[in-house]
């Protein structure tokens, strides 16, 4: 599984019984504070692993540092923030490579494990099959509140602390139950992640806008007009695969299509067993946890949103 499908990692079979899972993600400073970035940074990487259904178990830092015009102190702090992370997702750090760069930059490459048998994708979706979002929606509104000074620092706290919490519960949990499909809902924004789920699938999507989680104060954000250009690119993109109902507020639409910073896992599970899934989720503490659509025949290859 490579680049000929667009899905969350590569997989390289190794034997009937083990494949390999890779993925690399990083990117610039979305929050102030060192430490916690260096913790977003590290989750949002192992994410994709937990998307596939895997078990990340090794990792590698990537780092562009402006050593010039910024104290190292800086770099032990993010260093140590990923470190810390990885420690509490059972990953081991194996090495890493540096450059020096004017603009800071910090990620991960990461392998996981998985039975070839027991790989998620975003395809497989299943007629009848309810569609469970783990992490509330906008982060990336908030950021961009954040980066203007605009945002409290109970957001502050509350998006940092959502951003650094790993899937790792999440993907553990739905190992027990009849799951067809899985994305994480990353940059291209909530419709963008599930167009890729649909499209090809010879299935389409109902989602009910009123059950999606948004973060607190994400709305009145919104309603500033403090959306990131990712948004806009996503809507551009993939707003040719959702029919969005007249009623629906264009902010919900906004925020439907707001790029994320480590989101939570899409799971498709199966229709029957989707109540189980949720409350198994919740009894772990994913509070957010929410079924927030379905897989239906009809339209094919399109989002309906209600």
């Amino acid at each position: 599984m490579g680049l000929e499908k667009a899905d969350d990692a590569g997989v390289y079979k190794v034997s009937d019984d083990l494949a390999l899972i890779q993925t690399v993600d990083f990117f610039t400073p979305i929050v102030d504070d060192p430490y916690a970035f260096g913790q977003i940074a590290a989750a949002n990487a192992l994410s994709d692993v937990y998307a596939m259904g895997g078990e990340p178990k090794t990792a590698m830092n990537l780092v562009a540092f402006p050593l010039k015009d910024m104290d190292i102190s800086v770099l032990r702090q993010i260093i140590q923030g990923g470190l810390d992370k990885l420690r509490e997702a059972g990953v081991v750090l194996v090495g890493g490579h540096s450059v020096e760069d004017k603009e800071l930059k910090y990620g991960l490459s990461v392998t996981g494990f998985i039975h070839p048998h027991r790989v998620l994708t975003k395809k497989n979706l299943q007629i009848g099959d309810h569609l469970i979002l783990t992490k509330p929606l906008g982060t990336g509104i908030i950021n961009t509140a954040i980066k203007g000074g605009l945002a409290s620092k109970e957001i502050i706290n509350t998006v940092t602390r959502l951003m650094a919490t790993l899937n790792k519960d999440a993907a553990e949990i739905m190992e027990d139950y009849p799951v067809h499909a899985c994305t994480d809902v990353t940059g291209f924004g909530f419709l963008g992640h599930l167009a890729e789920m649909v499209v090809d699938s010879g299935t389409g999507a109902r989602i009910q806008a009123n059950q999606v989680p948004i973060l607190p104060q994400t709305l009145n954000y919104a309603g500033m007009g403090l959306i990131p250009a990712g948004a806009y690119k996503n809507r551009e993109f993939f707003e040719c695969h959702a029919d969005v109902s007249p009623g629906i507020d264009p902010l919900i639409s906004d925020i439907l299509f707001d790029p994320q910073t480590s989101g939570g896992l899409l799971i498709c599970v199966e229709g029957n067993r989707a109540e189980d899934l949720l409350q198994a989720l919740k009894q772990k503490g994913i509070r957010d946890a929410v079924i927030v659509g379905q897989v239906n025949s009809e339209p094919k290859e399109r989002i309906v949103v209600g």
